[in-house]
């Protein structure tokens, strides 16, 4: 199983498996019924989440019925406890939508949530983050979740996030972090050989592998940062019951 997600996730170009992977993950949450783990985000039970990742795939990582990873499931959590995101209507806008969150927030905000992504079947919005389509001061907040290691100028697309939110509004923008985690973000676009990119960057369609100073990159673009450590006030229990990384870090941007 592993080695099959591997194969998938690294040769078939996200778009189409933004298409087609449904019905084939709901199909294999059969085999892993049970009451183990519980997603959060879409209720569903199982004995333990599927694997996930392109060269070394984590297990327990991928809910089969709503397709949330761990990052996902500590997201959702975060939003529902620490934030006012499902207590009233909201002007969202969410980059690059990930499906296991979508029908949900629009559920929630009606016409105020917006989807956006330059390539994604499933944007309501085809955008460039360099340069987005919409005014200043228009959104409460912004989703941007690994976007910004695929991105030409993550510093000038956070400037984008800042000069779209209102004044009090925030954004949630994670990245991933390869180990080791440098000091200092790494970039080097003479670097055009795939198999070196995912060397250095950790997927051949990166073009930066973030590093520690992620936070003043943020501050950089005129968001405040913020290293949410919301994760390590889950219980162990938590934790295991709904398939999480504790240790993660939430990242915001607040305006």
């Amino acid at each position: 199983m592993k080695k099959l997600i591997s194969f998938l996730i690294r040769y078939i170009p996200r778009k189409y498996l933004q298409r087609i992977s449904g019905i084939g993950l709901k199909v294999l949450g059969v085999f892993y019924a049970g009451n183990a783990v519980t997603c959060p985000i879409c209720d569903h039970h199982y004995k333990k989440f599927l694997p996930y990742g392109r060269i070394n795939p984590r297990s327990n990582a991928l809910c089969p019925h709503c397709q949330s990873l761990e990052r996902h499931r500590l997201i959702w959590l975060y939003l529902k406890e620490q934030t006012n995101f499902f207590n009233v209507p909201l002007q969202v806008l969410h980059i690059a939508p990930e499906a296991c969150f979508m029908q949900r927030f629009e559920a929630q905000h009606g016409k105020g949530y917006i989807t956006a992504d330059l390539e994604s079947p499933l944007a309501k919005v085809k955008m460039d983050i360099h340069q987005m389509p919409f005014n200043a001061n228009q959104f409460d907040v912004v989703l941007c979740n690994h976007v910004l290691e695929h991105v030409a100028d993550d510093i000038q697309s956070m400037r984008e996030i800042y000069r779209v939110l209102k004044p009090g509004g925030w954004a949630l923008m994670q990245v991933p972090f390869f180990s080791p985690v440098p000091d200092k973000t790494f970039e080097d676009n003479s670097i055009t050989d795939p198999k070196e990119r995912e060397r250095l960057f950790g997927q051949d369609d990166h073009v930066r592998k973030f590093g520690k100073d992620y936070t003043e990159r943020i501050n950089h673009s005129g968001l405040k940062a913020e290293a949410n450590t919301f994760a390590s006030t889950l219980s162990a229990d938590e934790i295991q019951r709904y398939g999480l990384e504790g240790k993660e870090v939430l990242y915001l941007g607040r305006k």
